[in-house]
């Protein structure tokens, strides 16, 4: 299979896509927080995937951790445009926002809030942690896949790993409550809030 894909077979590519676009996008959902930048972090990695076809493994268990090596260039790629959008936005003048209240997915409302407090307490970690919690917690790749992926020895994954989980932990409970305190205050009295279930002990 993977020699097929080497030599270009589209249906054999398929088959990778089909196989590994689920774990794609859970990382990348993870990592940025956005459904809609998620499903554009799967189709760059795919296509960038498909560009570098040649240098997939000949292991027939390498696709996974090569595939998101690419999903970690990808989505650190779609960052710095992220940032470099924001700061030419703030340079514009400031217009008026209308809301858009065209109907949200009621069941979707506790995952955007977690996917929230998940993004904002990556964001106080350094990449390099952020990124074996990505991978590892998340993802669940193995500790040898993750290294390959980032192109670093084992055990430096293993004190990544070590080092970031229990911050991660209290600071996307923290987050997480805050944000819940901040919703529930601008509510009328008289509706009750129900405190999303907090998984990150998980």
């Amino acid at each position: 299979m993977h020699t097929r894909i080497r030599d270009g077979d589209p249906d054999a590519f398929r088959h990778l896509f089909r196989s590994h676009a689920q774990l794609v996008h859970r990382y990348a959902i993870r990592a940025t927080g956005d459904w809609a930048t998620a499903e554009d972090v799967v189709s760059l990695t795919f296509l960038e995937a498909w560009r570098l076809r040649a240098r997939l493994p000949e292991e027939p268990d390498g696709a996974k951790a090569w595939l998101m090596g690419i999903a970690v260039n990808v989505q650190r790629n779609t960052n710095r445009a992220a940032r470099r959008h924001e700061k030419a936005l703030a340079r514009m003048p400031a217009k008026e926002v209308v809301p858009d209240i065209a109907g949200e997915v009621v069941g979707r409302m506790a995952d955007a809030e977690q996917l929230t407090a998940a993004k904002n307490a990556l964001g106080k970690l350094r990449r390099p942690e952020r990124e074996v919690v990505t991978l590892c917690v998340w993802s669940g790749l193995s500790y040898a896949e993750a290294a390959e992926a980032l192109g670093v020895a084992v055990g430096t994954v293993r004190s990544r790993l070590f080092r970031a989980r229990e911050r991660l932990r209290k600071l996307a409970e923290h987050e997480l409550r805050q944000h819940v305190d901040e919703t529930a205050a601008r509510w009328p009295e008289h509706l009750h809030l129900h405190r999303p279930n907090e998984k990150w002990n998980r």
